[in-house]
């Protein structure tokens, strides 16, 4: 994509999954602060309204699209309505997901298949249909979030481990298919991040253990990771930043 010498989005067009909490707001928030017009997905359309009202009163534009990003047709519809809407699609930044953590012998799979459906087969729906957007522009920035859990795996967290270590091979052979092109894809790998995904854990243990880890160090927050995909979107065109990898100071794992 093409940028200001400032590395400012103005007259870009961005589409963020998962805006109604979290890393998603306040990518949105970032976004347009830079001067990018945003479209705002998530299901709770009421949040996604008062996020975009926030945004519009500070001089940005946004609108909404309530998406079920589970929902393959809602999913590329989502990035059509912003197509239209905006002219063009600069900058998707698939946030979506759930973590769901739970031992192997006690997890229940049906957690699994929702984790595997929202966290990886929504995030590549969705970067397949900005694909051919992008390409016919001849540029654009798809931003996918994985975690530290799509690096290193960890007791109880298996079927988060695999969608997450899913999210980052995804990633990295779109990148090697769209490498003669100025389409760039960069994975996002936090650690541990104040947001609402531990407030949807089921294993009590494991909430207690993720839960624990926050009491002892200063987690992320929000606006960090926020800042960080801001970065690899307005990087001059010839520079790809393909991944992040982003601990709290004192995470260790």
């Amino acid at each position: 994509m093409t940028t200001t010498a400032e590395g400012q989005l103005a007259g870009q067009a961005a589409l963020v999954t998962g805006a109604s909490s979290g890393i998603g707001a306040a990518t949105a928030r970032a976004l347009a602060d830079a001067g990018a017009s945003v479209a705002l997905a998530a299901r709770r359309e009421e949040r996604l309204e008062e996020l975009a009202d926030e945004i519009e009163s500070d001089g940005g534009e946004a609108f909404v699209v309530p998406t079920d990003a589970t929902d393959e047709s809602q999913v590329r519809e989502m990035v059509d309505t912003t197509v239209e809407e905006f002219g063009g699609l600069d900058v998707l930044v698939n946030n979506a997901g759930v973590m769901l953590l739970e031992p192997i012998a006690e997890a229940d799979p049906d957690d699994w298949q929702q984790m595997l459906d929202l966290n990886v087969q929504g995030l590549m729906v969705a970067s397949q249909a900005a694909l051919g957007h992008m390409q016919e522009e001849g540029a654009g920035d798809i931003v996918n979030l994985s975690s530290v859990a799509g690096r290193k795996a960890y007791a109880g967290s298996s079927g988060y481990n695999a969608s997450k270590f899913g999210v980052t091979a995804f990633s990295e052979a779109l990148r090697e298919e769209v490498v003669d092109s100025d389409v760039r894809v960069t994975t996002i790998e936090p650690g541990v991040v104040d947001t609402e995904l531990a407030e949807h854990i089921p294993d009590k243990d494991q909430k207690e253990q993720i839960e624990g880890m926050m009491d002892e160090m200063e987690p992320l927050r929000p606006e960090d990771i926020a800042r960080s995909i801001r970065f690899a979107v307005t990087q001059p065109s010839h520079v790809d930043i393909n991944e992040l990898l982003i601990r709290p100071t004192r995470q260790e794992l």
